[in-house]
C-alpha cells in the first residue's frame, strides 16, 4: 500500500513500478470534510489530493494493471496548514448519512475500491481518551459502505498518539476493517529490535494478521535497516502480509527504491 498525492506535488501513477503478482493499493491523500480554510463542511468530503490524480488516471492505471486498487484516505493532518480535527457531530445519523452519500459520490467519480481512515487530531474536550463518537460514526460509515457494495476494502491508519480511538473503532468494527496501516515511523523506533517490540505491542492492540509494517520515504524512523527489520519480524513469527509506504510523492528522489525492494521482498517472503 502506498499513499500518493498528499503533498501537492504533481505526482502521477505512471512512474510507480508495479510488479505482477503483488496486490498494489494506492491510497489517495486526502478526502477532507473541510473547506480550504479548514472549516468543517457538514460531513461532505472533497478531494484535496494532487490535481494530476484525475478520475481518468485512476481508471487508466487500473485498466493497465489488474492487481491495482485505489482507495481514498479521510482527513490526514491538515489542509493549507490548517489542522483538521475530528469533531463530534450533534446528529450521528445525519453525519453517517451525509458522509455515506459524499463518499459514494467520490467512489463513483474516482473509481475507488476502498477507504482509509486517517483522522489524526481529536478535540481537546473529548481527546483520544473519550472518542466513542468517532468509533460509532466511522464504524457505521465503513459498515454501510461495505454492505452497500460501494467499496470492498477498509484500512485504518493510527499512530502512537491516536491508538486509543482506533483501538475502540477496531474492537467494535474490526470485522469490516481489512488492514491496519499503523504509522510506525512516528513511533520513534530507530533499530530493528525496537521496531519488533513496537510491532508486538500494536499486534496485541489490533490484529497481527491485519497489521502492516510501514516505512516513510526520506522521513522518520527506520530507514536503511527497514528490510533487516522485516526479516526480524518474520523470524519472530509475524507473517508479512503487506507493506505500507508513505509516500509516492517523495519516491522519485531515489528512483522508487523502496517500492521496488518492497515488492521483491513480498514476492520472495516466506510468509506469502
Amino acid at each position: 500500500m502506498e499513499y500518493i498525492g498528499a503533498t501537492g506535488a504533481p505526482v502521477t501513477f505512471d512512474s510507480v513500478p508495479i510488479e505482477k503478482g503483488i496486490n498494489f493499493h494506492f491510497i489517495l491523500g486526502f478526502a477532507i470534510d473541510a473547506d480550504p480554510s479548514g472549516n468543517a463542511q457538514n460531513d461532505k468530503f472533497s478531494p484535496f489530493w494532487a490535481e494530476t490524480l484525475t478520475p481518468n488516471s485512476v481508471a487508466a492505471i487500473k485498466a493497465r494493471h489488474s492487481n491495482v486498487k485505489v482507495l481514498a484516505s479521510l482527513s490526514g493532518w491538515s489542509v493549507n496548514n490548517k489542522v483538521i480535527r475530528w469533531y463530534d457531530p450533534i446528529d450521528h445519523k445525519l453525519w453517517i448519512s451525509n458522509a455515506f452519500s459524499s463518499f459514494k459520490s467520490l467512489a463513483i467519480t474516482y473509481h475507488l475500491d476502498g477507504i482509509d481512515i486517517d483522522y489524526e487530531n481529536f478535540p481537546r474536550h473529548g481527546d483520544a481518551n473519550n472518542s466513542s463518537n468517532f468509533a460509532h460514526c466511522i464504524g457505521e460509515l465503513i459498515t454501510l459502505l461495505k454492505n452497500q457494495s460501494v467499496i470492498s476494502l477498509v484500512t485504518i491508519a493510527p499512530f502512537h498518539l491516536t491508538v486509543k480511538p482506533y483501538m475502540e473503532l477496531f474492537d467494535r468494527y474490526g470485522e469490516v476493517i481489512d488492514y491496519v496501516n499503523h504509522q510506525f515511523y512516528t513511533d520513534k523506533v530507530l533499530t530493528p529490535q525496537s521496531y519488533l517490540e513496537d510491532f508486538k505491542l500494536r499486534a496485541s492492540q489490533f490484529d497481527k494478521n491485519k497489521l502492516l509494517p510501514s516505512y516513510e520515504v526520506n522521513g522518520r524512523g527506520i530507514q536503511d535497516v527497514f528490510f533487516e527489520t522485516l526479516r526480524l519480524l518474520e523470524k519472530n513469527g509475524f507473517g508479512i502480509n503487506g507493506i505500507m509506504i508513505f509516500s509516492a510523492d517523495a519516491a522519485p528522489s531515489n528512483n522508487y527504491y523502496y517500492e521496488r525492494k518492497s515488492q521483491d521482498f513480498l514476492n520472495n517472503s516466506i510468509s506469502i
